[in-house]
């Protein structure tokens, strides 16, 4: 390698060169320097002496004349611009170049040996003058490194002194997309790759590629760790993108063009590499699928942002292109499954265009059921198709079944979190009895697709994956998460502001509404139907919907925003409003128009926003801010015309190309569903979320702000709800490491429970014939009528049974309808898990469907009282809407709410509480209620907890109850505060100790549950006084090993026995379960004399846990 002159020992550009120099031999390019390439011409950028080699090697018959007629071609290439001359070159050099010799016959000459890497020569030069003319005067340009595949330079590599720290790799940038664009273009027409390297950050683009796209690449195998240090970003590149193998790889088949028609728009995109992995990974494991016919390709967990669509068009390629030695795909037909016509659009935009990189022959959004079924039954091989998941579901016009049983057709599903299971999983009920009979033939979204495809092998796409996704597309394959994303620049960061709403209630309105509930269970209301009118009076939908509340808020957001656009005016900087229903956004629209109506005034662009005339042709006039949202049937007119009422799609096509331009005067959205998923607008900036979200749907929505732009740092979230902890929960499994695929023992669980489930309901409708039912093409009367009188049963059974509580610590006697009811939703809990699977036989699953049907026709009947639930709420809605007293728009967190009292979030909240009494009040309640829960499974460790925080309690008073009369003003003000003080750290000492005490189990190795055992055992020993073991400390607990031994063979009992199906309703199973225990503590010699006093509380831990288990 040539030394390039160094300073005075200084660390300069050129010892850079020569390290970067140095890594690339290593990987196998050898060292060429630029001075020693003989040409006649300094524009002569091809060197001549590798590409004849190649020529005359691989095509041995060639004559040299025809060698050189190929080079000439190859060097005095053009085109219309020099984009499309760079397209042109990239498809020889992929495809190979059309030759015809003088015999007539057309035949294609590779420039590059793609299948055999030793054929081709490798060679990494520097300092190459490339000569050009400006204004009449010869110059030259020294690209930093150029590497020459065959003779030709394929990549670009320019380098920036890692010592300067004025020196960045903006500035590697603009020497390749501005200076060589300008100067030396006829070198860039063979060099689609470009590099850009400070020795801190270096990046991998295409010669057209915008700066900000410029991206790392930091994995060098399948199945590397992604490593984000900065120093390792440089070796990473060199042997995850440039060993020659790799190198060729991704040349040929991960440099993305548009069609050549297209070229004016001067599209060239290189992959990231997490496509590239993606799209390697997922093909293998499509091939074994289809080999092994299991239907599975499996699951791309790729967070939302990171070029998902890129990656199917490249995993299209390789699945087109680089399978033709498996028979079983040859050349496949792709189809590509969205939810949506938007992410259908957005795919048409690019796979229509892409007709010639993938290979496949037509493309096209496919309109219907049919014309797929035509399309498919016509081809053998090829074709890419786009359609929605509706294409799948129930229609009377097309009912599910066959469309082509072809085994080489993949699909893909975009955003495959989606395609699932809602149909399945929502069996809703109609007045009109044959609409309810159908509602009850709904099957897993695997079924319906089998159905379709019996054959096909099915890939899932999705930032947010769900536990069904993989049950339905197969393992996880590769994943790429939010922080990676971040880290890697592809998107940018999420920041979070709360600004809590507060509301309070008014307490005499709540006694009246009581009173009122009161009064409707003497009228004959049913108990479920009141407790169902009090769920929906005192959800968050009733309080948010306050009036009041909603004008604070509008105000609040109008505030922010302006202000936040004040501080940053050159900027576009978009917003989005989510509200949690449509008729409160359209309540806060109305409050908005009211208040602003500035913002309803329709104009093409904002004041004072310089706009070409070009662009004026394109905008449309429109307000600042406007609501987005479906009809519904039953909206009032106001609301329905407003919306756009028959034209409603055509509006929402307008406002959404208009949100989509960055000049159009329309900047806040009002949304509720609609653009929350897989809608990309880079200036959107601003989320104001008033709608609980959690998990995928949370990350879904809130990373509609994270998309770059110019200028943008981060997106901001700021929440009037309270997602904080939701948020938290949801990024530790869509931003991390943690996966929500179930296991094959969670199926099987569930599974179980399912079957178990199941029987005990066949169990309760012994005698009953439901073959009616089940039969499909049976008479929708008949099945009505087997409803009504499966219904009947359940009302009019006066058994009784015992049933666990809804939270699962109590057993109380119940009747048999809610028995049923109560059977039924465990069985749906598991249902959903398995279903999904598709491994649910045809009549069990009809079966679960039928009870789960039934179920639902119960609780229509009843409301069948004078008073039901609807009259009751409207009745309630009312006084509810009175006795809400809205407060004010706080920037702190929410204070209050039931959470878990250990975790680090409800001490920092603690920590907003201002007033101590109210935070020693608040602690009280916060502790009563977990010792409560403790006591549950631990009687005797609460029980010590209880009496401690009673004792902290009665000191409080009895300190409060002693301050005289005479201790007036200040001094009375101090003490009581002291007392208080006081009373709040024995409280938060109480607190911790019952933390320890909750985890100490770990310590004695036990589970929570033995350890509950373990101590009533340790507890009976000391207050009887006998001897039982030896006690001895481990990491500060008392461990008894005899104690412990004893506690954990009462546990296996439980567990054996509490594994009867209904086993709490079992009296045998329970008495034996007794006997059992007792046999166990005499067999283990505790206590070594008999005493019934101990075997009674032994037994009353027994009961306790029982009970609640």
């Amino acid at each position: 390698m040539a030394r390039l002159q160094s300073y005075n020992g200084r660390y300069c550009e050129s010892e850079y060169e020569n390290a970067f120099l140095a890594f690339l031999e290593a990987e196998g390019w050898q060292y060429l320097a630029g001075n020693s390439i003989v040409r006649s011409s300094k524009r002569d950028v091809l060197y001549a002496d590798d590409q004849e080699l190649f020529l005359r090697k691989s095509n041995p018959d060639l004559l040299a004349d025809e060698v050189r007629q190929i080079m000439d071609t190859v060097r005095l290439v053009g085109a219309e611009n020099d984009f499309a001359t760079l397209h042109k070159v990239y498809g020889w050099m992929v495809n190979g170049i059309q030759f015809t010799p003088p015999n007539g016959i057309a035949r294609m000459v590779a420039l590059i040996d793609f299948e055999n890497l030793k054929n081709n020569i490798f060679r990494v030069v520097n300092q190459f003058a490339v000569g050009y003319t400006n204004n009449g005067q010869i110059e030259n340009r020294r690209p930093d490194i150029l590497l020459y595949v065959n003779g030709m330079p394929l990549c670009v590599i320019e380098l920036k002194n890692p010592a300067d720290a004025s020196a960045t790799i903006y500035d590697a940038w603009e020497q390749i997309n501005i200076r060589y664009w300008r100067d030396i273009p006829h070198l860039l027409h063979y060099c689609p790759l470009a590099c850009i390297s400070d020795g801190v950050k270096t990046r991998l683009g295409t010669v057209r590629t915008p700066y900000e796209h410029f991206y790392a690449w930091r994995r060098v195998n399948d199945g590397d760790k992604v490593s984000t240090l900065s120093f390792e970003e440089t070796q990473t590149m060199i042997k995850g993108v440039y060993s020659p193998a790799r190198f060729l790889e991704i040349f040929r088949d991960y440099i993305y063009f548009q069609d050549s028609e297209y070229d004016n728009d001067e599209v060239e995109i290189v992959c990231r590499y997490p496509q590239f992995f993606a799209a390697r990974l997922l093909k293998q494991s499509i091939i074994n699928s289809v080999i092994q016919k299991s239907g599975k390709g499996g699951t791309y967990f790729g967070a939302t942002g990171c070029g998902k669509t890129y990656a199917i068009a490249f995993l299209a390629r390789q699945l087109a292109l680089r399978c033709t030695d498996v028979p079983e795909i040859g050349s496949p037909t792709i189809v590509m499954i969205v939810d949506r016509e938007e992410l259908q659009k957005q795919g048409a935009k690019l796979f229509t265009k892409s007709k010639e990189f993938l290979n496949l022959g037509e493309v096209r959004i496919v309109p219907s059921r049919n014309v797929l079924r035509t399309e498919l039954g016509a081809r053998e091989s090829g074709g890419f198709y786009i359609c929605t998941i509706q294409k799948f579901c129930d229609r009377q016009e097309d009912k599910i079944g066959l469309i082509n049983n072809r085994a080489n057709i993949i699909c893909f599903s975009d955003e495959a979190h989606r395609t699932q299971f809602e149909r399945s999983k929502q069996i809703k009920f109609s007045k009109d009895a044959d609409k309810n009979m159908k509602a009850m033939v709904s099957k897993p979204y695997a079924k319906v697709l089998r159905e379709a495809f019996p054959q096909a092998t099915f890939v899932g796409f999705t930032g947010t994956p769900i536990a069904e996704t993989y049950q339905t597309f197969g393992d996880e394959i590769d994943r790429y998460t939010m922080d990676q994303a971040v880290a890697d620049g592809l998107t940018v960061s999420i920041k979070y502001h709360p600004r809590i709403a507060k509301v309070l209630l008014d307490q005499e309105k709540v006694k009246q509404i009581e009173a009122y509930y009161r009064k409707c269970a003497d009228d004959g209301a049913t108990e479920e139907d009141i407790e169902t009118s009090k769920k929906a009076m005192s959800s968050m939908e009733m309080i948010l919907g306050e009036f009041s509340r909603l004008e604070r808020l509008a105000v609040d957001i109008h505030d922010h925003y302006v202000s936040a656009c004040a501080n940053d005016p050159d900027r576009v900087q978009k917003a989005m409003v989510v509200c949690s229903s449509r008729l409160i956004a359209y309540e806060l629209l109305k409050i908005f128009q009211d208040k602003y109506p500035e913002w309803f005034e329709e104009k093409k662009a904002p004041d004072g926003v310089p706009v070409s005339e070009e662009e004026l042709r394109e905008l449309k006039p429109m307000p600042f801010m406007a609501m987005v949202a479906s009809v519904g049937s039953n909206d009032k007119l106001e609301m329905y015309n407003y919306l756009g009422g028959v034209r409603n799609d055509k509006r929402s096509d307008d406002f959404d190309a208009a949100f989509k331009q960055e000049k159009s005067n329309f900047r806040i959205v009002i949304v509720v569903d609609m653009w929350i998923t897989g809608f990309d607008v880079p200036s959107l900036t601003y989320m104001y979320n008033d709608k609980p979200l959690k998990k995928h749907m949370l990350i879904q929505t809130i990373s509609r702000v994270n998309r770059k732009f110019s200028g943008k740092d981060y997106g901001l979230i700021i929440d009037y709800i309270g997602i904080r902890d939701n948020m938290r929960e949801a990024m530790k499994i869509y931003g991390g490491d943690n996966s929500v695929a179930p296991s094959v023992d969670d199926v099987e669980q569930a599974m179980g429970v399912f079957r178990e489930e199941l029987s005990i309901l066949k169990t309760l409708f012994t005698g009953y014939d439901l073959v009616h039912f089940l039969d499909p093409n049976e008479n929708p009367v008949e099945r009505y009528r087997l409803l009504a009188k499966a219904a009947e049963h359940v009302f009019i059974s006066t058994q009784e049974l015992k049933a666990e509580s809804s939270d699962g610590k109590n057993v109380n006697k119940v009747s048999f309808k809610t028995y049923f009811l109560k059977t039924v939703k465990r069985m749906r809990a598991a249902y959903d898990i398995c279903q999904p699977s598709g491994e649910l036989g045809e009549e069990e699953s009809a079966l679960a469907q039928c009870f789960m049907a039934i179920a639902g026709f119960v609780r229509k009947m009843s409301g069948t009282g004078e008073v039901d639930t609807d009259t009751m709420n409207r009745y309630v809605a009312k006084m509810v809407e009175e006795a809400l007293k809205y407060n004010e728009v706080e920037n702190i967190l929410e204070s209050g709410g039931e959470e878990d009292i250990f975790s680090p979030e409800y001490f920092e909240k603690l920590s907003d509480v201002k007033m101590p009494a109210s935070k020693l009040e608040l602690l009280v309640k916060m502790l009563r209620k977990q010792i409560l829960a403790y006591s549950k499974t631990n009687q005797i460790a609460a029980k010590k907890f209880q009496e401690m925080l009673e004792e902290t309690i009665k000191q409080y008073h009895e300190r409060r109850k002693h301050l005289t009369t005479e201790e007036a003003g200040a001094a009375q003000e101090e003490t009581s505060e002291e007392i208080i003080q006081n009373a709040t750290e024995q409280a938060l000492r109480i607190l911790k100790e019952m933390n320890t005490d909750r985890e100490s189990f770990r310590k004695v190795g036990l589970t929570f549950e033995e350890k509950a055992f373990y101590d009533i055992l340790m507890a009976l020993r000391d207050q009887y006084n006998f001897e039982y073991g030896t006690d001895k400390v481990v990491d500060g607990v008392s461990v008894n090993d005899k104690c412990k031994s004893l506690a954990k063979k009462i546990k296996e009992i439980i567990d054996t026995k509490s594994s009867f199906a209904d086993w709490l309703n079992n009296q045998i199973v329970r008495d034996q379960l007794k006997f059992d225990i007792k046999v166990c503590l005499i067999k283990n010699g505790y206590p070594p004399q008999y005493s019934p006093e101990v075997f009674r509380k032994v037994m009353e831990q027994v009961e306790n846990f029982e009970e609640n288990a």
